[in-house]
């Protein structure tokens, strides 16, 4: 890719955060709507669970084939296909006549968002090659979620309560169609030196994966747990793993490179996305549930509630790029992880839903951590990996995020089913306190030796064509 001039840059990293905010608003949109749309469908707990996690299963289980694929045939490339099947699967879901064509046009969706997030990420690894200033851009990229999570439910709870919960679909296909329009006229195409060939094996591994362990959780407090079917997800699941780890290492171009978990950083890095994500997806959809049923507030003002939330995220997630650029990633996600913990304790031991202080102060805490997580996990999952996988590198984390949060909503909403109500908010807790844990362990000198190891192993020689490893 040539050199761009500065103001090309950022407006390229202005499109690819329009594609991040499509895919974000969407599900900060979806949250306020479930209770109208459990009203209309007739839906159960598991019902509103699956328009949620059929989509964010679907994602995560493409989002390394979409990475991979556009380092091999062109970012731009895949990015536009997504573009356009996310804002088509929005006009089908605005339009669903039933709770289960909904789920299936949120599966529409969700191929055309695993070509955006982890696409336009691999953009703008390569648009950006300064490590501070690419630490910065994605600062800027995880404070859209803070932008998301502000409006969408506002928007979100607007629309319901004005229009109905279809328009919340609506609005992507303004939005889509013109990040499509600027995504033709202004980024360049972009690919990896060298194409990797399809790992159809792979991918397949992956699906029954994440599938099986999602309908599994979701669906065991209704059939059994110790039923034959829900017992054959997890032994399905666990298979897959194995599978994947015995495979994977005989490739030559594998879905999964598993020589990058080689590197503690990127390792934990991982661990820390599945669980600060698992959080979130357990918080949203608990408190959407309990602010408009348990309350009794309307979608507007449940949205109005978690504004404090939306606000702490919005600010700090730029923050944290820019401590991640002057100090590494270890501070950000130390805070990040205590204020998750803290916030969890509030709500689980202080009984915060009888105060509305406690209840805001909860929020505002989760916010702030939740704001100081992304930067770091992106900046690390693509720090020493080459620039030519820098793809399948941020399509990892952006599984990882996915993952966490289909599984935060299927463990959290099937505590809530079993009437286990606290204990989902214990299970927040413990998320944050895993992301407290792992940011001390896997961002020291010794983690950071086995990043450098790692990007040695990956490219022995080619020296200039890593990004570059966290020096802090």
């Amino acid at each position: 890719m040539p050199e761009l001039s500065y103001r090309r840059r950022m407006l390229i990293l202005a499109i690819c955060c329009m594609s991040l905010l499509l895919v974000s608003l969407d599900n900060t949109i979806l949250n306020v709507a479930l209770p109208s749309m459990q009203r209309d469908f007739h839906a159960s707990v598991s019902g509103l669970q699956w328009t949620i996690d059929a989509y964010l299963v679907v994602i995560a289980s493409l989002l390394l084939l979409s990475g991979s694929t556009a380092d091999r045939i062109g970012r731009k490339r895949i990015f536009r296909i997504g573009l356009v099947l996310f804002t088509l699967g929005s006009l089908l879901c605005s339009i669903a006549p039933g709770l289960g064509w909904l789920i299936a046009f949120r599966m529409v969706q969700a191929v055309g968002g695993s070509m955006l997030n982890p696409v336009a990420m691999g953009i703008i690894t390569n648009t950006f090659t300064d490590a501070r200033e690419r630490a910065r851009a994605i600062g800027m990229w995880g404070g859209v979620v803070g932008i998301s999570m502000a409006a969408g439910p506002i928007v979100g709870g607007a629309l319901v309560e004005t229009i109905g919960w279809r328009s919340i679909f609506w609005i992507n296909v303004p939005v889509g169609v013109v990040a499509l329009v600027l995504t033709s006229r202004f980024i360049p195409e972009s690919r990896a030196a060298r194409a990797r060939r399809i790992d159809p094996v792979g991918q397949l591994l992956v699906i029954a994966l994440l599938g099986s362990l999602t309908y599994g959780i979701i669906e065991g407090s209704h059939a059994g747990w110790t039923s034959p079917l829900i017992a054959g997800c997890f032994a399905v699941s666990v298979l897959a793993v194995a599978g994947l780890a015995a495979y994977e290492k005989r490739r030559t171009d594998p879905l999964i490179d598993t020589r990058f978990f080689r590197s503690v950083p990127f390792s934990g890095a991982t661990v820390i996305a599945v669980s600060g994500f698992a959080a979130l997806g357990g918080f949203l959809f608990l408190n959407t549930l309990y602010l408009q049923n348990d309350r009794g507030l309307s979608a507007l003002d449940a949205g109005l509630y978690m504004l404090p939330m939306a606000a702490m995220t919005l600010v700090f997630g730029p923050l944290s790029g820019r401590l991640v650029a002057g100090r590494g990633p270890r501070l950000p996600l130390v805070l990040a992880g205590t204020a998750m913990t803290a916030s969890g304790v509030i709500l689980a031991a202080l009984d915060a839903q009888s105060s509305n202080t406690l209840l805001f102060t909860s929020y505002v805490l989760f916010g702030i951590g939740f704001g100081l997580i992304n930067a770091p996990i992106t900046n690390t999952a693509v720090s020493g990996m080459p620039r030519s996988q820098a793809g399948v590198a941020a399509a990892v984390a952006s599984t990882s995020r996915q993952t966490g949060q289909s599984l935060g909503v299927a463990v959290v909403g099937a505590t809530l089913a079993a009437g286990l109500h606290t204990a989902s908010w214990w299970i927040i807790t413990g998320c944050g306190a895993t992301v407290l844990l792992l940011g001390m362990l896997t961002t020291g000198r010794w983690a950071r030796g086995t990043a450098e190891r790692t990007a040695h192993l990956l490219t022995p020689e080619a020296e200039d064509d890593r990004v570059p490893v966290s020096t802090r």
